[in-house]
């Protein structure tokens, strides 16, 4: 069994939001099927394969993140375009990847992961007995991050606030 939680940062301005969480059962998160075998479970965004798109659950967030869960054969590619001006990076939990087009691509192995330059597309290729691995990638903030335990904003004097706060019981769900 395995387990990965997204925590997203958001802009300052919606740092005082009351906090969300979400649970998605498995029934609830997509999956496609790719060309020449694997498949990619669909968290957040949405894939593009095949001439059709396939939305995950995830929808309508400020920071446009794209989540998924891919698994390629043995042999196998995985390609995706990627927002112009996004962040991203791949995590390979299974196996090893070659990320990049070929002649100018890097090796990725197991508990491995790789920030993605610049760029609109995502190209890798399972090496090996085949590769499992995630793929985010979203709006970058531009923004300072502090961050002290659970608490995450934009200055020391907003964590302060923060753990005042939490402290004093305001910041239940």
């Amino acid at each position: 069994m395995r387990g990965f939680q997204l925590w997203l940062n958001l802009p300052a301005r919606e740092k005082m939001k009351p906090a969300g969480y979400r649970d998605i059962p498995a029934a609830q998160i997509p999956v496609a099927e790719l060309p020449g075998g694997g498949r990619v479970r669909v968290i957040a965004g949405t894939l593009e394969v095949d001439g059709r798109s396939v939305p995950g659950p995830m929808q309508g967030l400020t920071t446009d993140p794209l989540y998924f869960d891919v698994e390629v054969p043995a042999g196998g590619a995985f390609n995706h375009p990627v927002k112009a001006g996004h962040n991203a990076f791949i995590y390979v939990y299974e196996g090893g990847l070659e990320v990049g087009p070929a002649g100018g691509s890097r090796a990725l192995k197991t508990h491995s992961a790789g920030v993605l330059s610049p760029g609109d597309r995502v190209e890798v290729r399972a090496t090996g007995d085949g590769a499992r691995f995630i793929l985010l990638a979203g709006t970058p903030l531009r923004e300072p991050v502090v961050q002290y335990g659970p608490f995450v904003m934009n200055t020391r004097e907003e964590i302060e606030q923060a753990i005042r706060d939490y402290q004093a019981g305001q910041l239940t769900a």
